[in-house]
């Protein structure tokens, strides 16, 4: 069903949606570590246009499994970005532990995949499309999986428009043709959109951007 709520005058309202992992894998593959330290909700903001306005940030993610160092690195970031912005929440996945077997040699070794995220999305995309959420939703991602989703919210509300934005080496060509438009988010959004070195949480405690990201 069509979205009736908004005027001509009204900005249009978005919510973006960020599969985390996607955009991590896309700055590491282009070696963009001093980019890591991303203010989602500013990123956000850069991708919207004239008569736009960000309702929502929406952050899909999985704690890692690793060493102490990588999981202090993602903790850390996990709280900067919600500092100041109650419009960004964090869905969480997990990581299923399989066995990866060596071709050649039959050696075995644990390997952790990553569960869930496509599904969070595609189900917060949905619901927020039933509650009339957002006019325009941008969803960053390469991920394929995020198909049915999209054509599901364009078949059932027509006049809201489903926008993907790439994050750098991912793309998906069924995604560019299931969305009504796509981006590829650039190097200049992502140096624009990044944290402050040293944020002050609600207890009057540092956050700094880890040294490994510099």
């Amino acid at each position: 069903m069509p979205s009736v709520s908004q005027t001509s005058a009204d900005p249009l309202r978005v919510i973006v949606y960020i599969d985390g992992y996607n955009l991590y894998h896309g700055l590491k593959a282009k070696n963009w570590r001093r980019l890591y330290w991303l203010d989602l909700w500013r990123l956000g903001e850069e991708l919207l246009k004239p008569g736009q306005r960000l309702g929502a940030v929406r952050y899909f993610t999985t704690r890692i499994k690793g060493p102490d160092d990588s999981r202090n690195r993602q903790n850390d970031y996990l709280e900067a970005i919600t500092i100041g912005r109650v419009g960004l929440s964090i869905d969480y996945g997990h990581f299923l532990e399989k066995t990866a077997k060596c071709r050649n040699c039959g050696a075995t070794w644990p390997r952790h995949e990553e569960k869930k995220t496509d599904v969070n999305i595609a189900c917060r995309l949905v619901e927020d499309a039933m509650d009339d959420l957002f006019d325009v939703a941008i969803i960053v991602s390469g991920d394929s999986d995020l198909v049915p989703p999209i054509k599901l919210v364009k078949r059932r509300w027509t006049l809201k428009r489903l926008i993907v934005a790439f994050p750098p080496q991912r793309f998906s060509e069924s995604l560019k043709k299931a969305a009504h438009g796509h981006l590829a988010i650039s190097e200049h959004k992502l140096a624009q959109a990044q944290m402050p070195d040293v944020l002050m949480n609600s207890q009057g405690f540092e956050i700094r951007r880890p040294a490994h990201w510099q």
